[in-house]
């Protein structure tokens, strides 16, 4: 077994190991009653955050993913803004993979500095998370967002999102639901990989932007994150929908060295996790990409496939290696 799967099949056995530790440790019942907090300062604790299951490894920072996007600018806004969800999901996975959309949503119009999309974005990420059942520490930061987008402090806009996505974490802690913070950040890089596709294939094909796509380690690891999961939500639709999904993403972007993703390859990337996306948000782009996208060479130019220097993925670090 390699190290990342050794790690994803550790994480849920661990989990339930630390509990008990935990628990004894601070003196209280192993399992606590309803509505009984566990204190920040415990929450805020690195080693014990990793015995429950909640580290840099199971749940990708949004805000990391997205700083890879910054390498992918110009990032095709008005084509990829999409309506809020009208309806929130009452199967719970749904909802976690909502939730992790959203949040990307978020980060997006951040990274685009569009400023008015973020209330519109914040009361759907608020509905959704208190669904969840990590809404109690939400509406302050939705409020700080407000207050900073209006002096257009996009840097600590992201910070403040970061910590949201944190905070969710945190609830996900007290109510033993690690699954959940695993779910939150698949639906983030879901949504950041559909931007990263589409910007890489935008009014030109950009050998340089399509070479930072193919990670096929960062596919995996969400992979075999999912077959860690409880049962009952392997066997969930959606989630056995985005398996298969994720297993063709993988083949598809597992190249010989020295290759990168050809133009009609990345289209073809594009439209696998745009259904993803359709699907779990319920809705569609507000402005339908076409296909006809123009290369970067000027005509007669032979086609680039030597791949370039690339710093990173749609998402890099916080992946095992």
């Amino acid at each position: 077994m390699s190290n990342l799967s050794s790690l994803l099949a550790y994480r849920r056995d661990a989990f339930l190991r630390a509990f008990v530790m935990v628990s004894i440790a601070l003196g209280v019942l192993v399992f606590p009653a309803v509505g009984q907090e566990i204190p920040d300062e415990l929450l805020e604790d690195e080693h014990v955050r990793e015995e429950f299951g909640v580290n840099k490894f199971t749940t990708p920072s949004i805000k990391r993913i997205f700083e890879d996007l910054q390498k992918l600018r110009p990032l095709p806004y008005d084509e990829l803004k999409r309506t809020m969800p009208e309806a929130t999901p009452t199967d719970r996975t749904h909802l976690a993979i909502t939730v992790g959309l959203l949040l990307a949503d978020g980060f997006f119009a951040v990274e685009a500095e569009q400023f008015f999309d973020l209330e519109p974005v914040g009361r759907s990420l608020l509905k959704h998370a208190t669904s969840l059942g990590s809404g109690t520490r939400i509406s302050s930061h939705m409020k700080s967002m407000l207050e900073k987008g209006a002096l257009s402090d996009w840097d600590e806009l992201k910070n403040e999102l970061s910590r949201t996505q944190k905070d969710v974490e945190k609830e996900m802690v007290l109510i033993r639901d690690v699954d959940a913070a695993n779910l939150v950040s698949l639906g983030g890089w879901l949504r950041a990989f559909e931007i990263g596709t589409a910007a890489s294939v935008g009014t030109y094909y950009d050998p340089a932007k399509a070479s930072t796509l193919a990670r096929p380690d960062i596919v995996e690891y969400f992979v075999l994150n999912l077959e860690t999961l409880e049962p009952r939500i392997q066997e969930n639709e959606m989630v056995k929908e985005i398996r298969a999904a994720l297993l063709d993403i993988q083949k598809r972007t597992t190249l010989p060295d020295q290759e990168i993703l050809s133009e009609a390859e990345v289209r073809e990337l594009r439209n696998i996790v745009e259904d993803l996306v359709d699907m779990a948000y319920g809705s569609k782009r507000l402005i339908e990409m076409t296909d006809a996208g123009k290369t970067a060479e000027e005509p007669g130019d032979a086609p680039t496939t030597t791949k370039p220097a690339a710093t990173g993925g749609v998402i890099s670090g916080e992946v095992p290696e």
